[in-house]
């Protein structure tokens, strides 16, 4: 394990915004035409001009160069935490801030930085001056930065389920609900490699969280009815990661793997992706700076 040093959230004193764009996505959460209209609102009345807006993914979101020649020193995202996360890696280096907005299903960024503010009280307490930036803990991870959580194992399933009850679809939910199941009983399980902790048989899905302390490493179980039911209430308040569980450990880095050497399936910050037969990461910190409005 490492001390509390190693991934404690470097902050920095907040300095005047002089010019910010606006990055939505209307397809994310709950985020549609009427919150976005209150979001400006805020804006207006916190004293800060939204210079330009961007609606992604049909405008592709401005990348460094773009602020950079624009003069812009702050980028809002007012999105889920895919689109936000897909954003933030592409930002890497930036000299500017990003402002992280709850516009998606379960907003975790937004809670680690603000706590359970809505959008319009973050920028609420931006514009009376309460904010400041930080450099948080992330997950250093293959594809870059991972700003809530990396997702491994067969069980990664369950992201399709997660996403037919956001979109409300019935027969989805059945069809992808019964096909997770199977993934996670019959798939090729995951363990921690290094260090060696947990189950050698593996489980069906393992969860590596960037924590003040490190990596929080949890295994994630699926072998009983009883599991099961644990499992399905956790998708029904729209975070599997409530299920049955037990915790592995608190590392500087991990290496997770398939049982029998098979590809693994990813959720980096709830998106999907394809990996390998072994997987690395690290505890580092934030290669941007984030504005953050929580105590």
């Amino acid at each position: 394990m490492i001390g509390t040093m190693t991934g404690c959230a470097i902050s920095t004193e907040m300095t005047h915004i002089s010019k910010l764009w606006l990055v939505y996505n209307s397809a994310s959460g709950s985020n549609g035409a009427e919150p976005l209209a209150q979001l400006k609102g805020a804006f207006g009345q916190a004293g800060i001009a939204v210079d330009r807006e961007f609606c992604f993914p049909e405008d592709p979101a401005p990348g460094q160069a773009d602020l950079d020649a624009a003069g812009v020193d702050a980028l809002a995202i007012f999105a889920g935490d895919g689109t936000i996360s897909t954003i933030l890696r592409d930002l890497a280096g930036w000299r500017g801030r990003a402002l992280v907005l709850p516009g998606g299903t379960m907003n975790m960024l937004s809670k680690r930085l603000h706590g359970e503010l809505t959008a319009d009280e973050i920028v609420s307490r931006l514009g009376a001056g309460k904010a400041r930036t930080v450099r948080p803990p992330v997950i250093g991870t293959r594809q870059g930065m991972a700003f809530t959580g990396v997702t491994a194992g067969p069980a990664t399933a369950w992201n399709e389920v997660r996403e037919a009850l956001r979109e409300a679809n019935v027969v989805g939910l059945v069809t992808t609900a019964a096909e997770a199941i199977t993934e996670s009983t019959g798939g090729a399980r995951v363990r921690c490699l290094d260090p060696d902790c947990g189950l050698a048989e593996g489980y069906p899905a393992i969860t590596v969280t960037p924590e003040s302390a490190g990596l929080e490493v949890t295994g994630y179980l699926a072998e009983t009815v009883g599991h099961y039911a644990g499992q399905a209430v956790a998708i029904l308040q729209r975070d599997f990661r409530k299920g049955p569980h037990e915790a592995l450990g608190t590392f500087a880095k991990v290496r997770l793997g398939g049982v029998e050497g098979d590809a693994m399936g990813l959720l980096i910050d709830g998106e999907p992706f394809d990996g390998n037969g072994a997987e690395s990461f690290t505890i580092a910190h934030c290669e941007l700076d984030l504005i953050a409005t929580g105590e």
